[in-house]
């Protein structure tokens, strides 16, 4: 998921000076190294004409919509995360099918999975500038569409080419997090987004559980094509709803659709857009699509977070394929099976309504001591005390899979997977959450990095994950393949506290993360100065 945060801010006053951090966010972007095009388009590529401004129309951008409508359209985004997720996690139902049909191992069978994930870790990247130069509404009608398509060819493969093939563009197609976190930040300043990222992260960890839950029930009652009908039925549906329900938020889009209708009053106003004599090249368009890689490179904070959170999504893909031989120890089938994971979903909800106090205290913090009383790291605070049932969660699992013959009810595992959901959405939301603070500007690069490692690693699970479970021993096969992802948790998740206790010494040694702190160091100083003016100004006319 690819988070938007350099949008307009509001003006409050009739000071048409630039503050400090709008007079630097247009040249931030130009100096990451081996990255940036200096001629950036918007910035020396602007013809002479008079241009409308965000703060001359913010009544009509996604900021000031009444929160109902806001919150509306950040449901349909939620079903459309739901979907998407849907079709990841769906496919693990189809490979035995798959299998048989086309007389292919089971590991081979698996193979459509990795490519639909890998090529989605990807996808979300190539889509990402189509919806800042176009919109977010065509964007994600165009991805939901070509999804949607790709559908028909996987349910009537005549072989297995095809099949890998045809979910390898699906993958490639899936828009996903770089749309839906855009249209959040269409919406809310970045100082108020706290609420709607944390529903939106249950709709990205929530909908792989739902493909699960869901799949178990396809696969038992109808045939192989329903996999592929079922995932066609939930993409067409919230599709038709995106269609109908929500407007364009891309406040360049809106701008320049207000611009017109002036020009038909008679006044001379243009859209940010319609000032610029090109769009985006080629090369500019790399820079986008590079950058989160880079990032995901050089950067400590993002590598580390990235491993983190792509470590916790890649243990429910793996729950998919360990999950069946776990619980068939208690006579489980299929739909039995399917619904072993709704403790997991049981977790997601339960460590999403945690998060909600110390958002509520950190946000009064905020107003009542200024937006500096609150750090970046502030933002794992919760964290620290829910990651570390993560490796708990699975040592309990590991050893509660012991079965019926040990004298283990079903339910041991299954409370400790709701352990495991609890500190898997967590990662994710505090993951999210203090990259889009640390970051600034450079947000959308750095979450970019974050969704890839998850999506990725997730796709890689798709081949190691069965043969972890009946491979390794002969005795406790089962049991030391989840100890072995409990100590890798307890590695991954170790440097979470020292993120929260040196982050901002790290900040510092970070040539994106110190830039953005310089600017709201500078942005302070500006308001000061102002309000200093002001005082003295107020004086001065009362004398």
């Amino acid at each position: 998921m690819a988070f938007d945060t350099a949008k307009p801010q509001r003006m409050e006053s009739n000071d048409n000076r630039p503050k400090p951090e709008q007079q630097h966010v247009e040249n931030l972007e130009e100096d990451v190294t081996g990255l940036e095009d200096p001629d950036r388009p918007g910035v020396a590529h602007r013809v002479n004409k008079p241009e409308l401004k965000a703060e001359d129309a913010y009544e009509h951008l996604g900021y000031s919509y009444p929160t109902w409508k806001k919150w509306f359209i950040l449901s349909v985004m939620f079903i459309i995360q739901i979907s998407i997720n849907l079709n990841a996690s769906l496919y693990a139902n189809a490979v035995d099918a798959i299998s048989e049909k086309f007389n292919v191992s089971q590991q081979a069978a698996r193979v459509p999975q990795l490519t639909f994930l890998c090529a989605y870790a990807v996808g979300c990247e190539l889509w990402a500038p189509w919806s800042e130069e176009l919109g977010r509404w065509p964007t994600q009608q165009l991805s939901l569409l070509l999804v949607n398509i790709w559908q028909f060819p996987c349910a009537f493969a005549p072989n297995y080419a095809t099949l890998v093939i045809c979910r390898l563009l699906g993958g490639l197609s899936t828009a996903g997090g770089s749309v839906t976190l855009g249209v959040l930040a269409d919406m809310w300043e970045p100082e108020d987004q706290e609420y709607a990222i944390a529903f939106l992260v249950l709709s990205s960890v929530g909908g792989s559980v739902v493909g699960a839950v869901v799949g178990g029930f396809v696969e038992h009652n109808q045939p192989l094509r329903w996999i592929f009908w079922t995932q066609l039925i939930a993409g067409g549906a919230v599709q038709i709803i995106h269609f109908l329900c929500v407007p364009e938020t891309r406040s360049t889009i809106v701008l320049g659709r207000l611009a017109k209708k002036r020009r038909k009053d008679g006044e001379n106003i243009w859209g940010p857009n319609e000032v610029k004599e090109r769009r985006m090249t080629l090369r500019e368009v790399l820079v986008v699509w590079s950058r989160p890689f880079y990032m995901l490179i050089t950067e400590p904070i993002v590598a580390w977070l990235s491993i983190v959170s792509g470590f916790s999504d890649n243990l429910i893909f793996i729950f998919l394929q360990g999950f069946q031989p776990v619980y068939k120890q208690w006579g489980f089938g299929t739909i039995g099976i399917s619904l072993a994971f709704l403790p997991l979903l049981v977790g997601y909800i339960l460590a999403y309504l945690s998060f909600l106090p110390s958002i509520h205290m950190f946000r009064q913090r905020r107003r009542k001591h200024g937006p500096d009383s609150v750090s970046p790291e502030a933002r794992l605070w919760w964290l620290r005390y829910v990651i570390l049932l993560e490796p708990i969660g699975l040592i309990g699992f590991a050893w509660t899979s012991l079965g019926p013959q040990r004298g283990v009810p079903w339910i041991a595992p299954m409370i400790f997977s709701c352990l495991v959901g609890i500190a898997n959405y967590s990662v994710y939301q505090s993951s999210i959450d203090y990259t889009v603070a640390a970051y600034g500007v450079y947000a959308a690069s750095a979450t970019g990095g974050n969704d890839f490692a998850r999506d990725f690693l997730s796709g890689i699970a798709a081949l190691y994950s069965t043969p972890m479970y009946s491979n390794i021993g002969k005795q406790y096969p089962l049991e030391w393949a989840s100890t072995i992802l409990a100590a890798i948790a307890l590695l991954v998740t170790a440097p979470v506290f020292y993120f929260y206790s040196h982050g901002e010494q790290l900040r510092k040694r970070s040539r994106f993360a110190s830039r953005i702190e310089r600017e709201r160091r500078e942005a302070k100083d500006y308001r000061l100065r102002r309000a200093g003016g002001k005082e003295a100004q107020s004086a001065h006319e009362k004398a």
